[in-house]
């Protein structure tokens, strides 16, 4: 061949590997909210999380994509393989948690909401609900029920069965409806009662706290060890009103204001300017039945900017 010849040869190459890695580039980034919704759902951690769409990257920049039919189930069934690997990996880690677990909390923008499959998949108590499920069940009950893939995809992603996989749904469907959250409320509804809220935490007001909070209210702390928390869930308006009310003494120094985290109501307590608390709130007939109060430092980073979520 001739030294042109050559020439051309070896400049077209790398001209094919550039177009091939912006052509799954673009795929990729084209998926990304939805494979991260996934990798979270199954971890309930964003950091984690993070870590799988790594190595999910990894492995499909060294595919061929005209190998590839279905990009979107190709990409959520190497998220979902990567995210069981790690999520035994966390179950392990959490063994030796210092007191109660809870999800790493999302800052999520309004429109997240209005989707409220997605809002309610990925709210703090669905995903405790969730942690009550083996890794296999989890991965078949979100893969099918919040992202609606079929059996077959759902089989390839878990090294299952279709048959196998409709039984785990099966089974992961009855013990998600034993414990989910009751119902939803409408978003004025939710604002409504997180100002009331709001407000009677900042005054002190334990007799309004009494009347907003139901009376089988929960508290669950997370401080993971790092600072103070509840080591324990807290049962009840008479136990839970005291400590809320407790926010008072900080006066101008805290700061107590809405947010959508998780794509549901919840209030950031800064004092001193930084973030301190993301407590996360649970509505149900305009009462508070639930309170998420993440105080672990190592699980507010992604308080700054709103996460990116999909379906």
């Amino acid at each position: 061949m001739s030294e042109s010849g050559t020439r051309t040869r070896d400049t077209a190459e790398p001209a094919v590997r550039g177009d091939r890695m912006s052509a799954a580039t673009e795929v990729f980034l084209a998926h990304r909210s939805l494979l991260f919704t996934v990798a979270y759902e199954l971890l309930g951690s964003a950091a984690d999380a993070e870590d799988v769409l790594q190595e999910t990257w990894l492995r499909w920049a060294g595919v061929e994509l005209d190998e590839v039919r279905e990009p979107r189930a190709f990409l959520v069934r190497i998220t979902t393989r990567q995210a069981l690997m790690r999520l035994r990996t966390l179950r392990r880690r959490k063994e030796s948690y210092v007191g109660p677990w809870l999800p790493e909390p999302l800052l999520t923008a309004p429109d997240v909401a209005e989707d409220v499959e997605l809002a309610d998949s990925i709210s703090m108590a669905m995903l405790l609900v969730l942690e009550t499920l083996g890794p296999t069940e989890r991965a078949v009950f979100v893969l099918r029920e919040v992202f609606e893939l079929d059996y077959g995809e759902i089989a390839q992603a878990v090294d299952r069965t279709p048959a196998a996989v409709r039984q785990i749904a099966h089974r992961a469907r009855a013990r998600v409806a034993a414990r989910r959250p009751r119902g939803s409320v409408s978003p004025a509804e939710a604002r409504d009662a997180l100002d009331a809220f709001r407000r009677a935490a900042t005054t002190g007001d334990l007799q309004r706290l009494l009347d907003i909070l139901a009376p089988d209210v929960v508290l669950v702390g997370d401080g993971g060890g790092v600072v103070q928390a509840v080591l324990s869930p807290v049962v009840g308006a008479s136990e839970v009103a005291p400590l809320l009310a407790g926010l008072a003494r900080f006066g101008d120094a805290a700061s107590l204001r809405p947010a959508l985290v998780n794509g549901g109501p919840a209030l950031i307590l800064r004092l001193g300017g930084e973030i301190d608390t993301v407590l996360s709130v649970r509505i149900d007939d305009g009462r508070i039945t639930g309170l998420y109060a993440v105080r672990n430092p190592e699980k507010l980073s992604r308080l700054a900017r709103a996460t990116a979520v999909s379906r």
